[in-house]
């Protein structure tokens, strides 16, 4: 036979398929498709010229731009590299493996998180009523550390007066959000990413923009209330859930920080 193929082909050429998956979802979400596809063309070329033409000066010429480019292709996407790495390791999948080594803490875990989830949601609603803006950020596994250094730190355990007193409209933190880490209210005021993404309905302002905008560098729940009409709203890895109610609100967040 001209070559072999065998099992472990069959399983090579899938792993490779699955890489190049996620390579390209990752592209498609940071929105530098039209990048993949260019690499894509580039390694295509590289392996048409070194391996089938065997053009010696050429491939050697391209053998030296991978080498090069590979540590450039890092460089230019290490948030979305970083990102991807914080998205796989705190995988539902890998969560639920490591709770089953701390089962005998989860009723206490359960309790905390209703705890945590009840304030925000009661805050968020009479805030809705009164049609007074909010933007409330929960930290999960990606630290947030560097949001918290660009508003006013406090540092107090979660209460709903306190999330309305922050977002009360004449506060001088009204206008930023607040960042909830470890279920302790770490700091208001702070500044957040902006998103860019064309396809968020014009209707929505500034506020769901930067709750987008965290939502999609890292693994944070983004609570927002509108102060036009009043609708929360929460962002989650890039998506909206708008319009929502108390029952809605509360049970997603304590879906996503279980």
């Amino acid at each position: 036979m001209f070559f072999e193929f065998g099992i472990k082909d069959i399983v090579d050429i899938l792993l490779v398929a699955l890489m190049l998956f996620y390579i390209y979802r990752l592209m498609r979400e940071s929105r530098s498709l039209n990048v993949f596809i260019g690499i894509m063309v580039f390694v295509v070329l590289w392996l048409f010229v070194s391996q089938v033409l065997q053009m010696r000066l050429l491939g050697s010429i391209l053998d030296k731009l991978v080498s090069v480019g590979v540590l450039a292709l890092i460089v230019l996407f290490q948030d979305d590299i970083r990102k991807f790495l914080f998205n796989l390791g705190a995988h539902r999948q890998i969560r639920a493996f490591t709770r089953l080594f701390s089962s005998r803490n989860k009723e206490k875990g359960d309790r905390a998180v209703k705890e945590m989830i009840m304030p925000i949601v009661m805050a968020s609603m009479n805030l809705s009523k009164g049609k007074v803006g909010a933007l409330i950020v929960v930290e999960r596994s990606v630290p947030l550390d560097d949001i918290v250094q660009t508003g006013d730190v406090i540092d107090a355990s979660i209460n709903q007066r306190l999330i309305e007193n922050v977002f009360f409209k004449n506060s001088p933190l009204h206008d930023g959000a607040m960042v909830i880490s470890k279920r302790r209210i770490k700091a208001a005021g702070c500044i957040l990413p902006v998103s860019h993404d064309l396809d968020i309905p014009k209707e929505l302002g500034l506020r769901h923009r930067a709750a987008m905008g965290i939502s999609q560098e890292s693994d944070a729940v983004a609570v927002v209330v509108s102060e036009e009409t009043g609708s929360i709203s929460v962002a989650i890895k890039g998506t909206f859930r708008l319009r929502l109610s108390a029952e809605e609100l509360e049970s997603i967040l304590t879906k996503e920080l279980e």
